[in-house]
């Protein structure tokens, strides 16, 4: 167990984080499981874009590594793109 008050602290704040990583994370590939399922090229680019932007949002926080984000985004666009 810790013994400083800043540690104890640190405990706290890093379990508060780590849930809302997990939160925004599953959000995130529930999202991208969602885009996945749309047959329509109408009804999937709204919802690419937004997958997109948390993708980055997760990147940018490192929830995710950079280059997972990239990829993800490239893969989800050219399955875009193949629909009509």
């Amino acid at each position: 167990m810790a013994n400083h008050k800043s540690s104890i602290k640190r405990i706290r704040s890093n379990a508060a984080k780590r849930l809302r990583n997990r939160y925004q994370a599953k959000t995130t590939r529930n999202a991208i499981k969602k885009l996945r399922g749309v047959t329509t090229k109408a009804d999937a680019t709204p919802l690419l874009s937004k997958v997109i932007s948390m993708l980055d949002r997760l990147a940018k926080k490192n929830v995710i590594h950079k280059n997972k984000a990239s990829n993800n985004k490239s893969k989800l666009t050219k399955f875009v793109n193949t629909l009509s």
